[in-house]
């Protein structure tokens, strides 16, 4: 038994209608639509309230659409597997090439054009969609950030809720001219990139998200030394109140600290912050060691 049969068996024995249902869940009657029909796959449970939603409405006992979803798409994970990938649009080359820094665009252009999907066509879109679903995934519960984004992009609320649910759910091999018009181009302002060791800037548009910019690069660890950003650094950068005033020199200093086994919080971040800054934890010029 999945989703939609058990939705529709609920709205038929409460005498309910699609419309109803997508009311209660605050999306669109297209969007219930589509899932009921299979034409859209579940979204993830962990990123929406949706089945909590719907659940309550339908009278459900709690959790049950939830493990139903994630059984579904772990099916349609396992398809895509088997399925090999399709090439990008050429829309969507177009637009990330239009965000990219002016000093590199034909420099990437080239090797695009050479490489079709290629390795850097993959890492730049799969980056650009990282920072994007992260801003997504944090703000998905916030109404007003939604209602922003929904003005911005001349959307109803209900509408955007859709777009967040499925642009979460979209990679590299998935994505649509709808997810770059409605993320990608409000949030992202530009990107750049080092062709020699690919290492990758993206700016955000502070306008829409506040944030420093975001960057990504291959950097020599030692074994067994933690390479993915640490997340009580990343909680540390989304809490303003912690890394507001931050530097870009400050921030590179923090981004750099490893721990082999203990995983700092947030507030350790801010704190070492401030020993950073602390002119008594440094030895003076005249000593003959170097300041950080």
């Amino acid at each position: 038994m999945d989703i939609p049969l058990v939705i529709r068996q609920r709205l038929i024995q409460l005498g309910l209608e699609q419309k109803d249902l997508a009311m209660a869940a605050q999306v669109t009657e297209s969007y219930i639509s589509q899932l009921l029909t299979r034409k859209k796959a579940p979204p993830a449970p962990e990123r929406t309230d949706i089945y909590d939603r719907m659940g309550s409405f339908l009278k459900l006992p709690s959790g049950e659409l939830a493990k139903l979803a994630e059984l579904q798409r772990r099916e349609t994970v396992k398809r895509k597997i088997v399925d090999p990938p399709a090439p990008l649009f050429n829309e969507i080359r177009n637009f990330v090439l239009h965000k990219c820094a002016p000093g590199k665009v034909i420099e990437v252009r080239t090797i695009l054009e050479k490489q079709p999907f290629g390795e850097l066509e993959r890492l730049v879109t799969q980056k650009l969609l990282d920072v994007a679903k992260r801003i997504a995934r944090e703000e998905l519960r916030n109404e007003e950030w939604l209602r922003m984004m929904a003005r911005f992009g001349h959307r109803s609320y209900e509408q955007m809720r859709v777009i967040v649910l499925d642009f979460l759910d979209t990679d590299v091999f998935s994505i649509s001219i709808e997810n770059c018009a409605a993320f990608l181009d409000p949030l992202i302002e530009s990107w750049d990139i080092d062709l020699e060791t690919f290492s990758m800037d993206i700016f955000l548009n502070r306008r829409v998200t506040p944030g420093h910019p975001k960057r990504f690069e291959f950097v020599e660890t030692e074994p067994g030394q933690p390479q993915e950003e640490e997340p009580g650094f990343r909680d540390f950068l989304q809490d303003r109140s912690l890394s507001g005033d931050a530097s870009k020199e400050e921030i590179v200093f923090l981004r750099k600290l490893r721990f082999k086994t203990r995983r700092p919080t947030p507030l350790y971040y801010y704190r070492e912050l401030q020993n950073l800054r602390d002119p008594l934890h440094f030895r003076s010029s005249h000593a003959h060691t170097k300041d950080i």
